[in-house]
């Protein structure tokens, strides 16, 4: 069910609440309302930035024991990269693998998008490596989510993209190609919709 709040509103009305207890979250999160689950997500992402050592544990768990309400897409990308991204950015790795082999939708894109906390800070690998694990995933939403992450490594160092590219670009679905690419010179772009460029193997 959705009501029509708009996100502005809703990042109101989390300041205000900021200090609500993980019962009452939990509450807000278990709704069938829509704008209540993202209102709880946005309240869990600034706990758990704001939150000591002890704090950023205790909503991490929280958020994994109830990842089963992260159910759309706008509540994955609000909250991967803060909570799960974050908390695993100096931990062991392993369980976004986990999350990324998972017949859950939500688990999946969680993994790739909780990947956006390291490439902002120049660590590309386990991106890659799960971009790799998703690229027969059949659902349009992970094809976006990768292209997109994909995209967000472009920016930040065009040579490894396009050297992870030129290996995968021929068994990607076309959606995350299409955002892998879609800030490339148009010639190049063209070059890879139409399979011109040269694939260098593994």
């Amino acid at each position: 069910m959705f009501l029509g709040v708009r996100v502005p509103r809703l990042r109101s009305l989390a300041r205000e609440f900021e200090s609500l207890g993980l019962a009452d979250t939990c509450a807000l999160l278990k709704s069938s309302v829509h704008e209540e689950r993202l209102l709880a997500l946005i309240i869990l992402t600034h706990g758990y930035k704001h939150g000591d050592e002890e704090t950023q544990e205790r909503i991490h768990n929280f958020y994994l024991k109830n990842i089963r309400f992260v159910n759309n897409w706008d509540l994955v990308d609000l909250s991967a990269e803060h909570i799960v991204g974050a908390h695993l950015r100096d931990r062991d790795r392993e369980p976004l693998y986990d999350l990324a082999r998972s017949n859950s939708l939500w688990k999946r894109r969680i993994a790739i998008m909780a990947t956006f906390h390291f490439i902002k800070r120049g660590d590309f690998k386990d991106t890659l490596s799960l971009v790799k694990i998703l690229l027969e995933d059949k659902e349009d939403l992970i094809h976006k989510a990768c292209g997109w992450m994909l995209r967000e490594i472009g920016k930040r160092d065009m040579v490894v993209e396009e050297s992870f590219l030129k290996i995968n670009y021929p068994k990607m679905p076309r959606t995350m190609l299409r955002y892998a690419i879609e800030k490339f010179p148009q010639g190049l772009r063209r070059a890879y919709l139409i399979g011109c460029i040269e694939n260098t193997g593994d």
